[in-house]
């Protein structure tokens, strides 16, 4: 898969501080890639680079698979969501849309307006109704649909999950899906609400002091931690042969020598008894449950602060 997204040695340096430093980041096209820190590790300082609106201090970047003059020429291909959303207030959600269009030179004729509305799931919302009346999650699914303006092959969001309710988390994720899945929009999304990046992201990268710490796939992640039973014995092979004879099969051996099964964790009890049945010594049997914050504290050192 190409990378729409590739960053070399990227650095933003304030005074004597490097808010970023040497970042190396790479995103595949089509996906949804999240981007992992404290406040204050570099998160928007790095997504405000790639957006155009902060010159790197070093390092270079490329999107589209172009550089320089030629990537600044596409850079209306990438629609941005940094912070929060730049509304009117006193504008219907239909007009915030408009003015933007008009701005960007966009034709906005026609069902082009409804078309992103619907996609945001504000076709319902009253034009008598002004945005400084929409809930932070309504305001957040306009924001993403002012990003969409020019239909972007890439938005980039920064925290837009950030202060929701459940209910506001919920709708928001459906819209980002919905864009990944049936319009193949690849989305950068910084956010510390871990739990539902995890339940969102493709990949990941994880900034900590300004430095990319880690970038792994969401396979990788569940490799390292996601769900399963983790064997420990002397005789893999037996073990497994055990365990096939009770029906288990979705099986592996992991960088430590250790059975990881994936399947009915339920039944590790039965597990247990297959294997100590089949005459294998068993040393240790658990289920893992590792979560990505889980995953990020290991990294990082220390409790998250948000």
């Amino acid at each position: 898969m190409a990378y729409i997204m590739e960053t070399q040695n990227l650095t933003k340096t304030y005074g004597k501080k490097d808010a970023a430093k040497d970042v190396n980041i790479r995103i595949r096209e089509g996906e949804i890639y999240g981007l992992i820190g404290r406040n204050g590790a570099g998160k928007t300082t790095i997504m405000r680079m790639i957006s155009g609106l902060s010159n790197p201090t070093s390092g270079t970047y490329s999107l589209f698979g172009k550089t320089g003059a030629e990537m600044k020429r596409m850079m209306n291909k990438v629609g941005v969501l940094i912070e929060h959303p730049g509304l009117y207030p006193k504008l219907s959600a239909r007009e915030n849309l408009k003015i933007k269009c008009i701005g960007m030179g966009i034709d906005y004729k026609g069902s082009y307006l409804d078309d992103l509305l619907k996609l945001v799931g504000l076709e319902n919302v009253s034009d008598k109704k002004k945005a400084g009346e929409f809930s932070l999650g309504m305001r957040q699914r306009l924001g993403i649909a002012l990003a969409l303006i020019g239909n972007p092959s890439m938005i980039i969001l920064d925290e837009p999950i950030n202060g929701l309710d459940p209910q506001g988390i919920v709708e928001v994720r459906h819209t980002l899906e919905q864009l990944r899945d049936e319009r193949g929009i690849t989305i950068m999304i910084s956010s510390h609400i871990l739990e539902e990046l995890a339940k969102l992201a493709d990949s990941y990268g994880i900034i900590h002091e300004g430095h990319l710490i880690e970038q792994f796939t969401n396979d990788e992640l569940m490799a390292r931690c996601g769900q399963f039973v983790a064997i420990k014995t002397p005789d893999n092979d037996g073990a497994l042969k055990a365990l096939s004879s009770i029906g288990i099969t979705e099986t592996q051996i992991d960088e430590d020598g250790h059975i990881r099964v994936s399947e009915r964790l339920e039944e590790s009890d039965k597990m247990a008894a297959a294997i100590v049945k089949a005459g294998v010594p068993l040393k240790e049997l658990f289920i893992n449950n590792v979560s990505l914050e889980d995953y990020y504290l290991s990294l990082t050192g220390g409790a998250h602060n948000g």
